[in-house]
């Protein structure tokens, strides 16, 4: 088979994924969008949360061109992404019970404020802790993640629920158990996950919305513009002066 037939394939799965989301998941996008509209509007912060490379898709709507300025990510030491060494750790601390608890009690989220839960899976401690602890905080969860893994495997939680089990508003990625799209007799591992590509685009579906709805009620929505483009610093810098109190990323 030539690599570019794969190419295609993988983009065509994709795409069909994109589809699905777009499809199946249109009433849970609008509830996303208008909570963080809401949230907005009402004086709230807003935050985003992942382990691994479920961390990629939180920190792509931080801080962000074309972005609400207001979406924080809430960082755990040692889980975002893969730089901490060995990268092994940090798929270790997902399942280390207490750690959520730790988080949340040592950053600035409280009531009324939204998190943003992302996790494929949804089986590991850490994200169903996180979801669990802020809900009794009183803040409104989102979470974006498999449903599937919650019929397909055990949860790695003690209580043996899932990331779903305790969100406000839960949007559905649609991934397959095991995130690779491709196998082929050749190769004895399925291999090209979707996963990183799919809940980026849900996610920008989402905050598309939010800006939208805010519009909709004549409030201009706090975005960001590119730095790159000229005027740009300057917009940003009275944004973030503006909503300077609702912003942890920016001194």
């Amino acid at each position: 088979m030539s690599e570019s037939k794969l190419a295609g394939q993988f983009l065509d799965a994709a795409i069909g994924l994109l589809q699905r989301v777009r499809d199946e998941d249109a009433e849970p996008i609008a509830a996303a969008g208008t909570l963080i509209a809401d949230t907005v509007a009402d004086g709230g912060r807003l935050f985003a949360f992942g382990a691994g490379h479920s961390s990629l898709a939180a920190q792509d709507i931080v801080y962000r061109a074309g972005g609400l300025a207001l979406m924080n990510l809430l960082a755990v030491p040692g889980v975002v992404g893969v730089d901490v060494m060995p990268a092994t750790l940090g798929s270790a601390l997902e399942r280390v019970d207490g750690l959520a608890s730790a988080v949340l009690d040592s950053s600035p989220v409280r009531s009324g404020d939204v998190l943003v839960i992302i996790s494929l899976s949804g089986r590991n401690a850490l994200p169903v802790e996180m979801a669990m602890n802020a809900r009794a905080l009183g803040v409104k969860v989102i979470g974006v993640t498999s449903v599937a893994y919650a019929s397909e495997t055990t949860s790695r939680h003690v209580s043996g629920t899932y990331l779903k089990d305790h969100c406000d508003i839960v949007l559905d990625s649609r991934i397959a158990v095991g995130d690779a799209e491709l196998t082929l007799d050749t190769i004895e591992a399925p291999f090209a996950p979707a996963s990183t590509v799919v809940t980026t685009a849900l996610l920008q579906a989402v905050m598309a919305t939010a800006a939208g709805a805010l519009a909709d009620r004549g409030i201009e929505p706090p975005l960001l513009r590119s730095g790159n483009v000229d005027g740009g610093h300057d917009w940003n810098n009275q944004v973030m002066r503006e909503y300077g109190d609702r912003i942890f990323y920016h001194h």
